[in-house]
């Protein structure tokens, strides 16, 4: 098929198995690419750790101005274990974040065929979430700092910050998505402990659901709230929750749906103002950075949300049926329980995408 769009995408490798994922990504999706008539141009840096320990910069100065005009970002993982987290994640993902208005942060998970779940019974069957994090501002905040360090009297004060227009936003996004889906949203808080910002929340929330009758609403507190993803998880299907709650709810239920390994997630400027950034969940995982047996998925889902984000949405939907259906397979990496190497999968996952083609393009040429 002839090439019809050509897309500019920012490409952050960074660290541990983000330098063997992400070319697993890009080499599924430059396959989709050729069936479906886009080019994916690839814009490689290497901003990470390495660069870090070589020039104390994580990314150079100027790199925001450099990626600012991309169509999309698509980061492997950031940190490495002589690294700090913070430094490496204040370094990089959370400028990228903040400056470019990624305020939304997506995070799908369902349990599929073929994926050990820790859900064994029914549970299993109805585990299907998409967790939306604020991403700029809540309780990761710069604001804070420390006093009278390496004393007896040493402090350290974090302040949370929770703007009006940044919570409206977000729940608004939420509801919209909801809408899409079975117009049902959960609210993440604790407001009967935290009596100040989550108050907020909990009011903005009452507010904003009056503006979409249709969307069945209720909220929880995240204590209760990360038990019933397990006990109950058919009760939600969208869940709103600030940066923290966010983090920790999208581990969990990543980890219900069978590995971190496989679960993607999206930076989203709604506004389209700044390239969004697509990224999988897990970290560099530097104990197996090296050995070929990092499991691609979470990079190549990420992928087709990038995909659906650029309006290649019939590639996008293609890719997710040939990725069930690899899942499906007896062809996983050792963190599925498998034995296939990081390589093995994403050829498996380039064969189905091509025996699948004739369902998803008009034009599909059948051959590598």
């Amino acid at each position: 098929m002839a090439v019809k769009t050509q897309y500019s995408i920012a490409t952050l490798p960074g660290d541990g198995i983000g330098l063997e994922v992400l070319p697993a990504g890009t080499q599924v999706i430059d396959f989709l690419g050729g069936l479906h008539g886009f080019q994916c141009n690839w814009k490689l840096y290497d901003w990470g750790c390495k660069r870090f320990l070589k020039d104390g910069l994580m990314m150079p100065s100027n790199a925001l101005e450099l990626i600012a005009d991309d169509d999309a970002i698509f980061l492997g993982a950031v940190g490495a274990p002589d690294v700090p987290d913070h430094v490496s994640l204040w370094g990089m993902l959370i400028p990228i974040r903040r400056t470019f208005q990624q305020y939304i942060n997506q995070r799908p998970a369902r349990i599929m065929k073929g994926v050990p779940s820790p859900l064994k019974d029914e549970r299993a069957n109805n585990f299907d979430i998409v967790v939306i994090r604020e991403n700029n501002e809540g309780e990761y905040s710069s604001i804070g700092g420390r006093l009278h360090t390496g004393t007896a009297y040493e402090m350290a004060v974090q302040e949370s910050v929770f703007t009006r227009r940044g919570v409206e936003r977000v729940m608004d996004y939420s509801f919209n998505l909801a809408n899409t889906r079975k117009k049902k949203l959960t609210s993440a808080t604790k407001s009967n402990g935290i009596i100040h910002t989550m108050p907020f929340w909990d009011e903005i929330f009452e507010e904003r659901k009056e503006l979409f009758p249709q969307i069945g609403t209720n909220q929880y507190h995240i204590d209760a709230l990360v038990a019933m993803f397990i006990l109950d998880p058919s009760r939600f299907d969208v869940v709103v929750a600030s940066n923290l709650f966010g983090d920790i709810l999208t581990d969990l239920s990543a980890a219900a749906a069978g590995s971190i390994g496989i679960a993607p997630s999206a930076n989203i400027n709604p506004e389209r103002e700044f390239p969004s950034m697509f990224e999988p969940v897990h970290g560099s995982a530097p104990d197996i950075s090296g050995k070929g047996i990092a499991n691609p998925i979470g990079q190549i889902w990420s992928g087709a949300m990038m995909l659906e984000h650029l309006g290649e949405k019939k590639a996008a939907e293609h890719l997710m049926h040939s990725m069930e259906a690899v899942l499906a397979s007896d062809v996983k990496t050792p963190d599925l329980g498998g034995k296939f190497s990081t390589s093995d999968v994403t050829a498996a996952l380039i064969d189905q995408i091509n025996s699948d083609a004739g369902s998803f393009t008009q034009d599909a040429r059948g051959k590598k």
